[in-house]
């Protein structure tokens, strides 16, 4: 039988209302704490069960603020029962219900997880009251501690990771701006599989990755570090292209064990001397570019994606002119894939395009922050895949027939990582 019911009082009253469970199959017992209740001058929602299996659906659904439990139930007794609610609902004061033989019972069942014990016929209206108040409040204070710790661990996981997927530029004499943003797809998730770097290598040239591997949590996190850092070693071992993509490959096909974990990216190699970039997309998206005329997406020939088909080593390059000054902007699919507003269809390219044209004039960092921003609100959390970012800004730099620019070895711009 369910009850439901609040006791007499102002409902103007700062007391709040407890939701109380009471598992119990004695119903003479049940009727005893119903009555004591009214007289605890408590306000309080009741709702009485008498096995353990007809309260699992009430643990599964609204927030109880606290267990009345009694000991002996048809399906499970002593602190049996104790871990069992608990295990159902890990955050909820719970308060045994022991009889007046049961001398040790009440010790055992705080030592199993409960708040507190009460003795049958021996319970008082306001020792009911404060052993009521005092459990939810204590049950409180664990959750928030245990939540706090939980977000003090999770962030420190997430800078660990941020240290692997979003390294510090490796830049000598480059004046191209590198800005950087990185966001888990939701609040308090570890980062993902996502992962951006950017290397100017000994010939002068800037290259730059943005990839993204399948799936979440830690695996595909542990996944993206490890492609990222070999990305940085080999570029830097002067692999390119196909070859580079085709390393890559080999690594994640014995880094990713038996998961059927696979990873797309884009290479990008910046010649600003050239005025190219020539790219490689390897199951991912093309850049966006952004002029003084605007911003659009460049077109690129497609390859597939690492680990989708072993030794097919399909990735051919394409070359892009590029304006003396100009930015190019890498990411993952993270800011496309999010909701268009009320709408049901995707932001997609199109829509990324046009919300990039509404957007104000900014510096490079304060631009991309508002464009996450921007999709985010569009997306109203709907959405949760992360979300990487590299933008590229350079300016005119014409270059002597030598190859050597008119400010070659002046200091490089300022560069923005969050």
């Amino acid at each position: 039988m369910t009850t439901a019911m609040t006791a007499g009082h102002d409902a103007a009253s700062e007391e709040p209302t407890y939701r109380i469970l009471l598992i119990e199959d004695d119903k003479g017992d049940a009727l005893l704490v119903e009555e004591l209740l009214y007289d605890t001058g408590l306000r309080f929602e009741l709702t009485t069960r008498t096995t353990l299996a007809e309260a699992r659906a009430e643990l599964a659904g609204a927030p109880i603020d606290c267990v009345l439990l009694d000991l002996h139930l048809p399906d499970v007794s002593g602190t049996d029962a104790v871990v069992a609610v608990r295990r159902l609902a890990p955050h909820t004061a719970v308060i045994v219900l022991t009889g007046l033989s049961e001398a040790q019972a009440g010790t055992d069942a705080m030592a199993a997880g409960a708040q507190d014990y009460l003795v049958k016929g021996k319970v008082e209206a306001d020792l009911l009251h404060r052993t009521v108040r005092y459990a939810v409040y204590r049950s409180k204070t664990e959750r928030a501690s245990a939540e706090a710790q939980a977000t003090r661990l999770r962030a420190e996981e997430n800078a660990r990771l941020e240290r692997g997927l979003l390294p510090q530029p490796m830049l000598d004499t480059s004046t191209v701006r590198v800005t950087s943003r990185y966001l888990p797809g939701a609040a308090m998730a570890l980062l993902g599989g996502d992962f951006l770097d950017v290397v100017e290598g000994d010939d002068g040239l800037l290259h730059a990755v943005v990839g993204d591997v399948s799936g979440h949590g830690p695996d595909a996190a542990a996944l993206g570090v490890c492609l990222r850092i070999a990305w940085r070693s080999l570029v830097l071992g002067g692999h390119r292209g196909e070859d580079l993509l085709h390393l890559m490959e080999r690594i994640l096909i014995a880094e990713r064990g038996g998961q059927q974990l696979f990873a797309t990216c884009t290479l990008l190699t910046l010649d600003q001397h050239a005025g190219t970039a020539t790219l490689h997309l390897a199951g991912h998206h093309e850049p966006l570019l952004t002029t003084a005329e605007g911003t659009r997406e460049l077109a690129a020939a497609h390859g597939v994606a690492l680990g989708i088909v072993p030794g097919l080593r399909s990735w051919p390059s394409t070359v892009v002119p590029l304006p003396a000054a100009g930015a190019l902007t890498l990411y993952t699919d993270g800011l496309t894939e999010g909701h268009n507003g009320a709408t049901s269809e995707r932001l997609g390219v199109e829509g990324l395009l046009a919300l990039i044209g509404r957007l104000p004039s900014a510096d490079p960092a304060t631009h991309v922050d508002l464009l996450i921003r921007e999709t985010y609100e569009l997306n109203a959390g709907r959405h949760s895949d992360d979300l990487a970012v590299l933008r590229l800004d350079w300016g005119d730099r014409p270059a002597h027939p030598s190859g050597r620019s008119d400010d070659e070895g002046t200091p490089r711009a300022q560069r923005t990582r969050s």
